[in-house]
């Protein structure tokens, strides 16, 4: 009973955090109120995030290749992160340990490294600069 009720409580949380992402898509879109992204303000250079916002909203208009356009890496990236949110909200619910739990460091720090060399990359050649293709 305790672990259903811990469950219940972290699929509230993860279902009002998607709520608050897609009202945030929807009423930035129609009032373009998106909060811009503050290493482009100030330092004039693409972080590993910069397009995500238009990359999400291109992905609720179901046009993946202006989405792959304006973030290739969390493009490619977020089909994996999708995957280890849901399995580990399975795991906890038929109380395993899961797969999250059980990766190395090595990844983390590896992914943290690919998105450094991203962030580099994306701002020495221009075709991964996040664009719009018309």
């Amino acid at each position: 009973m305790l672990l259903f009720l811990i469950m219940k409580k972290k699929i509230l949380k993860i279902s009002i955090g998607c709520l608050v992402l897609v009202l945030y898509l929807l009423l930035g879109k129609k009032f373009n109120i998106f909060i811009k992204c503050p290493i482009h303000e100030i330092f004039h250079v693409y972080c590993p995030g910069c397009g995500l916002t238009r990359m999400l909203l291109s992905i609720l208009k179901l046009d993946f290749y202006q989405a792959f356009r304006y973030n290739q890496l969390l493009f490619i990236l977020m089909p994996f992160a999708l995957l280890l949110l849901f399995e580990n909200i399975y795991s906890e619910y038929k109380n395993k340990k899961s797969i999250y739990k059980k990766i190395p460091n090595y990844i983390w720090y590896s992914l943290i490294v690919i998105l450094l060399l991203y962030a580099v990359l994306r701002n020495i050649f221009s075709f991964l600069a996040p664009i719009t293709i018309k």
